[in-house]
């Protein structure tokens, strides 16, 4: 049995400039962090968007060390996911996917949540 936690951490406190993060320690567990967002709501799509790709990247044998090394290296623009050439570039999409349905269902708007992600204060190491 794994355990999974979800938690809100200040953005700063982050591993590196993103809004959310998933790592498994050696026992398999997942914790995702997620950055407070001033609203619960989003917060929840943030963490369902990492529960989901976490999940399909571990069915699919993609490491969070592989992850890792493409994200901490990631120089482009915008999400490093969003790379076709991040190797989890699959496992990302659909998690975005299903992050745009159940925020439509929650009668969320996509655009004001995207600019309340883009608006985050400037990353830095905590």
């Amino acid at each position: 049995m794994i355990h999974i936690t979800i938690e809100t951490i200040p953005h700063h406190e982050q591993r590196y400039d993103t809004v959310g993060d998933w790592t498994h320690d050696a026992l398999g567990n997942l914790t995702i962090r997620i950055s407070d967002l001033d609203n619960w709501r989003y917060e929840v799509l943030a963490a369902i968007h990492e529960l989901v790709e976490s999940t399909l990247c571990s069915h699919a044998g993609i490491t969070q060390k592989v992850v890792d090394l493409f994200d901490l290296n990631y120089k482009g623009d915008g999400e490093p996911g969003d790379d076709p050439k991040a190797p989890y570039s699959g496992p990302h999409c659909l998690a975005m996917g299903i992050e745009r349905v159940v925020a439509a269902v929650m009668g969320i708007s996509w655009s004001k949540y995207e600019e309340t992600l883009d608006n985050l204060p400037k990353w830095k190491q905590g």
